[in-house]
């Protein structure tokens, strides 16, 4: 059976940087596309950052130059590299990974920016 786990979420300050890891494991014979996606209390969950391998990795304006997306394949797990982290940043991550060309969500992990 095929699982998926967020990992890193902290509190962090403003200015501070965390690396979010999304680990699948299971039976893994290919992993596609990935999203990253995040939910602040009170507000519907958002598109942050993605790859395809059509498309190449993406970002939304708002972590543009910010974030930054990487892979390793021999440990099936993917990362998302946030700086500059503000307080606005503060949300609950997910990320969305294509396995087997099924999508599976993690159960999400929390980041909090704060003084």
């Amino acid at each position: 059976q095929v699982q998926v786990v967020e990992s890193g979420g902290t509190l962090v300050q403003p200015g501070g940087s965390l690396r979010l890891a999304c680990a699948a494991s299971g039976s893994i014979f290919n992993i596609g596309a990935v999203g990253w996606y995040r939910q602040a209390p009170g507000k519907q969950r958002e598109w942050v950052a993605g790859f395809t391998s059509s498309a190449g990795t993406n970002y939304a304006d708002s972590v543009k130059g910010r974030f930054t997306l990487s892979r390793d394949t021999a440990k099936n797990t993917e990362y998302q590299q946030m700086s500059g982290l503000k307080p606005e940043d503060t949300a609950v991550y997910y990320c969305n990974t294509c396995i087997q060309g099924r999508a599976y969500w993690g159960q999400g992990t929390q980041v909090a920016v704060s003084a």
